[in-house]
């Protein structure tokens, strides 16, 4: 065959594609009526996991799964539009890693509402302005976000999905020249990941902490004597070039995000369990509590503490297992993890990423 008989032939299987999109169209349509006559969420995480997982277990190639996944993923989001928009709520502004990660999650058909802060995302959602929200909880170079974790011991959100973002830092800056710059802006974290990488190229460049990776390239394509630290979307949102690709001194980096909704997530076989629970400060009171845990051989991917706000020198502690609280695996082990605990609150069971 030739060019333009392969030309043709993408041209054909194009137009099967595009008749086989229109009638799922129609079918989400269908679905939408009955959910709204009976009231029920139009996001529901577990169907889209379950989509997702049985689509790239079945993938016979040449295309790889990551391929397959982000095409079902605008799918997925084109087709939830059609049933109602959901409002997602991030950590703004625009082309923060936090809006970066609910794009990659929700596509590009949902309605994207920036906050302020972390704190914001959560009452968003609390207060029914947002469908759902995304929030950063931990980094695999800076650790654990705290005021992420503070939020969820009150908040009446529960967890409903997790993703990870690999994190490209790059230095946005108008200058022609590494020495032109006068001073280096971006988020804590940012800075903090990048630290090596500026003590060699730009040791006596000061630098300043700002709200955001998106503030701080918004301030640098103003000021051509500033640079930024932040992703090459934000780059492109403000206008300021690359100077230079890829610093941050882990290539490995990556920051888990939560999606934070109001309405717990059923079993998709593939799932994690997040708690949190206070115990007594006397010897072997963590053993005690963990112990059901591992007699019912679940694994932990997470423990982390953090100080209560109510009295000084007491903790919370953060688990996450894997399993849903909702099959026999794991429901019986939360409850005597209950009776062994001075409270336990259980974030949520959702889809593991």
């Amino acid at each position: 065959m030739n060019w333009d008989d392969w030309r043709l032939r993408i041209n054909e299987l194009d137009n099967q594609i595009l008749q086989l999109l229109t009638q799922r169209a129609e079918a989400a349509l269908q679905i939408g009526d009955l959910k709204r006559r009976e009231d029920a969420p139009v996001y529901v995480p577990e169907r889209e996991a379950e989509i997702l997982r049985r689509l790239t277990a079945s993938n016979p190639g040449p295309l790889p799964a990551e391929a397959i996944a982000a095409v079902w993923r605008e799918i997925l989001s084109g087709c939830r539009a059609l049933e109602a928009t959901p409002t997602v709520a991030y950590l703004g502004p625009q082309a923060t890693f936090t809006h970066q990660a609910a794009r990659e999650r929700f596509g590009s058909a949902a309605s994207y509402r920036p906050s302020r802060s972390i704190a914001e995302v959560f009452d968003e959602v609390e207060r029914e302005l947002a469908d759902v929200g995304v929030v950063p909880v931990e980094n695999s170079t800076e650790g654990a976000v705290n005021v992420t974790l503070d939020r969820l011991i009150a908040s009446d959100a529960v967890i409903c999905g997790e993703l990870r973002l690999e994190i490209a830092q790059q230095l946005l800056s108008r200058a022609g020249e590494l020495g032109a710059v006068k001073r280096v802006l971006s988020h804590p974290q940012a800075l903090a990941q990048c630290r090596g990488w500026l003590a060699t190229h730009l040791a006596d460049v000061p630098t300043e902490e700002v709200a955001s990776t998106a503030a701080a390239a918004e301030l640098a394509g103003a000021d051509v004597a500033l640079a930024a630290i932040a992703s090459a979307l934000a780059g492109e949102l403000y206008g300021v070039p690359v100077l230079r690709a890829r610093i941050e001194d882990n290539p490995h980096n990556s920051t888990r995000f939560l999606v934070i909704g109001r309405r717990p997530v059923g079993p998709t076989g593939r799932d994690k369990t997040s708690i949190l629970f206070a115990m007594r400060n006397e010897p072997g009171s963590l053993y005690r509590i963990l112990e059901p845990l591992a007699r019912a051989k679940l694994n932990l991917t997470k423990i982390e503490s953090r100080p209560a706000k109510h009295g000084p020198w007491e903790y919370v502690i953060f688990v996450d297992l894997e399993g849903h609280r909702d099959t026999p695996e794991v429901a019986p082990v939360l409850a005597e993890i209950g009776e062994r605990t001075l409270y336990l609150k259980i974030l949520g069971s959702y889809p593991a990423a």
